[in-house]
């Protein structure tokens, strides 16, 4: 039996952000990395959790970009990558 997660019917934003905030934590667990990349994705994911707290619009940004990371469509360099 599922547990009960008040997220079944369409809510407003808080819902829809705690839904997608679940399934990308279900994919980064079942992500097929090293233990430490998994740590280091999960703590990012965690630092979102926190901010959706306080300010859901920066949340949803955040995790779009997250999710966009793990997608591989991220198109920031990161520090190795900048000349």
């Amino acid at each position: 039996m599922a547990a009960d997660d008040r997220l079944t019917p369409l809510g407003g934003p808080e819902d829809e952000l705690a839904r997608r905030l679940r399934d990308t934590h279900r994919r980064v667990r079942t992500l097929p990395v090293p233990r430490e990349e998994r740590a280091r994705l999960a703590r990012r994911l965690l630092a979102i959790c926190n901010t959706a707290k306080w300010d859901i619009p920066h949340a949803i940004a955040r995790l779009d970009g997250f999710i966009a990371y793990l997608d591989g469509e991220f198109d920031t360099p990161s520090e190795d990558q900048i000349t």
